[in-house]
């Protein structure tokens, strides 16, 4: 009952239910909206636009809160706002007969449980990430102390579980489901959210106890940085009149202290949101996480887009299970690889190695594109703009129906999962990679928030994935999709590949003068 156990249950519980969670959150919204993804559209654009907004925010209150009162804070509100969804749902699944005879009151009564729904919904995965940050970006390292081998080591292990919950998580619940009915699936989750939240704040009370460091919080760089603050208005006062000297910061205060309460506290977190993406850009692993993130505009991957993608090619859903349980498997073989790149050559060696053999693979799903079997037809594009509305209707209803059918050939499908499943070994193990490079060289006192920015720079280029299909979503535009997304990849990979260029001069610097260079990015 080491630290580095209770972390791994702890992390095990909180994986578990939130892959639960995202599964049956997908299927409940399409249930409540008649078997509609218009709702669930929904729900992904504010999933992703309040982490786009809030993730500085969320990371600055990390960095300026106790460690065990973040990780506490964080628990609390994700279970109790998923119980609390949970309990509405099961309200709503149980009186929906009652509640559409009363078609006067239909509408609005139905907009507000959506509106409960989404928020709540919304409001967990916030405290999700915000957990996720202080436990996985910072706990972590504090545990492992300047033991990069650990590091390196738990890292892979809890990537590992994530790969292996992502299995048997949706299968626990999507039988409940099934069996029973979605209410008893509603209370499946809210009675496990209960059982975790107590079991998770015993294990990392139990945590912060035996590692007493995690009490201690460096506040050096924070200090420096107030010093160049000061030293910077000095220097700027230097070059004003006299009388500009003693008014405008008298001035500034006042101006500031005559707004409305809520006005400042508005001004406080715009500053901060600004503050942190400034933090975010001077951070030597700069290069690193915005390649990291670049690699989220794709739609390779065993999402939504890519299963029902699947489906138009003729791929039955016990099919597609056994594709995903080979994509976690290869998920698992790319954290081996890291842990063995690392050792033998390093961190900067690994991402490079692992980005080649990502792009290498993504190249099968390029050759899919133009394989017997593709339904790729650029032609798509003049009808979808053509002047001849029933011509273009009409061509698209042969065209969908076409998609449905079994394709020709399963020449293209093959390739395309084959891509996709062997780059889950390269993806994930470049993961890890810049992971580690973002948990080694971010200072403590930044850790919080730069990790935030991270997680928004994540969902930016998500949303521009979303928008992407948004754009061309029929089967035959998808091949177009699959290249634009290979593009993404590639520029994230090369923007690595930079980073990596400049961290081997610096580690040559280090090595030949002893000492660091004075540039932070060189």
């Amino acid at each position: 009952m080491g630290p580095r156990f209770l972390v791994y249950a702890s992390c095990a519980l909180s994986i578990w239910g939130d892959r639960m969670w995202h599964f049956a959150m997908s299927v409940f919204l399409i249930e409540l909206y008649g078997h509609n993804l218009l709702l669930t559209a929904g729900f992904g654009l504010v999933v992703a636009g309040s982490v786009l907004v809030f993730g500085a925010l969320i990371g600055d209150w990390i960095d300026r809160k106790p460690r065990n009162k973040v990780a506490h804070a964080s628990l609390f509100i994700q279970n109790s706002s998923v119980t609390a969804c949970c309990v509405v749902l099961m309200l709503v699944f149980s009186y929906k007969s009652e509640i559409e005879q009363m078609w006067h009151g239909w509408f609005t009564v139905s907009v507000f449980c959506y509106a409960m729904v989404i928020i709540l919904a919304d409001l967990a995965n916030l405290a999700s990430t915000a957990l996720t940050i202080t436990v996985q970006k910072d706990w972590i390292v504090v545990i492992t102390g300047d033991n990069r081998g650990q590091l390196a080591g738990m890292n892979a292990a809890i990537r590992r579980m994530d790969q292996v919950i992502n299995i048997f998580a949706p299968l626990s619940v999507g039988q409940v489901m099934t069996w029973a009915s979605n209410v008893i699936g509603c209370g499946f989750i809210l009675g496990w959210n209960l059982i975790s939240l107590l079991v998770e704040f015993i294990f990392l009370s139990r945590v912060y106890q035996l590692v007493p460091s995690l009490a201690v919080k460096s506040q050096q760089n924070l200090k420096n940085n107030l010093k160049e603050l000061k030293l910077l208005n000095i220097f700027q006062n230097m070059h004003k009149a006299p009388t500009e000297q003693k008014s405008s910061p008298e001035m500034q205060r006042k101006s500031v202290t005559k707004l409305p309460l809520c006005f400042r506290k508005m001004h406080r977190m715009l500053c901060t949101c600004r503050d942190g993406w400034k933090a975010y850009y001077r951070q030597s692993v700069f290069l690193a996480g915005l390649g990291l993130a670049f690699l989220y505009t794709t739609v390779l991957g065993f999402d939504c887009i890519t299963t029902g993608y699947a489906y138009t090619q003729g791929i039955s859903g016990s099919l597609l299970s056994i594709l995903m349980a080979l994509s976690a498997f290869s998920g698992l073989m790319g954290t081996i690889l890291f842990t063995k790149l690392r050792k033998h050559y390093g961190l900067a060696v690994t991402g490079v190695v692992s980005s080649l053999l990502h792009v290498s693979c993504l190249m099968l799903c390029v050759f899919s594109v133009f394989a017997p079997g593709s339904p790729f037809d650029l032609g798509i594009f003049s009808l979808l703009t053509s002047k001849n509305s029933s011509l273009n209707q009409e061509t698209l209803q042969k065209n969908h129906m076409h998609g449905s059918d079994h394709p020709e050939s399963y020449i293209s499908i093959i390739l395309l999962f084959s891509g996709v499943i062997l780059a889950r070994i390269g993806l994930w193990s470049f993961d890890l990679t810049v992971t580690q490079l973002l948990q080694e060289n971010i200072p403590e006192s930044e850790r919080g928030i730069v990790n935030g920015v991270q997680s928004s720079m994540n969902y930016l280029m998500d949303l521009v994935h979303f928008i992407m299909v948004i754009l061309a979503p029929q089967p035959q535009q998808f091949g177009l999709l699959v290249i634009i997304s290979l593009l993404f990849v590639i520029t994230g990979h090369v923007m690595y590949f930079i980073y990596a260029k400049k961290y081997k001069i610096k580690e040559t610097v280090i090595q030949t003068t002893g000492r660091k260079p004075q540039n932070p990015c060189v």
